[in-house]
């Protein structure tokens, strides 16, 4: 499938890289970067959410960002936030119609290995126009309660809530929530942003690659 983000993406990484934010690292062995991995950002611990191992970029929620370098969990540097959108309200009632917008898209330092792979093994694929319904199975990784599932129990204006089974603790911010198929592999349509009540919820992936889209200055066919 073709890229059409790569240049855009390709010139973050450019004036990145001039500007010094990958610092050589002296350690012998490389730093693994995959979805469901420990992340962390000045004082917030989060989780990764997407990796594209193509473009070299990685995807967390947008209120786990911080000034400087993102870390592993042994506080190595792995990448630096390249562009973010985040207007998780604080303390408000929320409206089922209100947009919720809440990611970060992080350009990898050249040193690390990427994958797509799941911590439980499965690899985990992106398919933006994919949209989840209620009472859709789907699943949840956090770092802080690992693999969680449940259904899908309304879905807004740019994100979802689930229920009957999905769990999460602080710290399973930006983790992805996928659907999986029998062959084993499993498809993103979420990003872990917080908890309505009592429900778990998650921005939609297809509103968030749009909106990656929009924010890099790329139209035309989905990523």
């Amino acid at each position: 499938m073709r890229h059409p983000s790569i240049r855009a993406f390709g010139a973050i990484i450019a004036a990145a890289a001039a500007a010094g934010y990958f610092p050589p690292d002296a350690k012998a062995d490389p730093v693994p970067v995959f979805p469901g991995m420990e992340i962390h950002q000045g004082q917030h611990l989060c989780t990764l959410g997407y990796v594209d191992p193509g473009l070299r970029v990685a995807f967390t929620a947008g209120h786990c960002r911080a000034d400087g370098p993102v870390m592993d969990k042994d506080n190595r540097v792995i990448g630096s936030v390249a562009t973010f959108r985040d207007n998780t309200p604080n303390g408000t009632f929320v409206h089922t119609d209100q947009q919720i917008s809440d990611y970060e898209s992080i350009v990898l330092t050249p040193d690390v290995v990427v994958n797509n792979v799941l911590p439980g093994g499965r690899v985990l694929q992106s398919d933006p126009g994919l949209v989840v319904t209620p009472g859709e199975p789907v699943c949840h990784f956090g770092v802080i309660t690992g693999e969680s599932c449940g259904t899908v129990e309304n879905v807004n204006n740019g994100w979802f809530t689930m229920g009957h089974g999905a769990v999460s603790q602080q710290g399973d911010s930006g983790g992805p929530v996928y659907i999986t198929n029998p062959a084993g592999s499993a498809r993103i349509v979420g990003i872990f942003n917080s908890v309505w009540g009592t429900l778990p919820a998650a921005v939609s992936w297809q509103s968030t690659t749009q909106q990656v889209r929009e924010d890099v200055g790329v139209h035309g066919p989905a990523m």
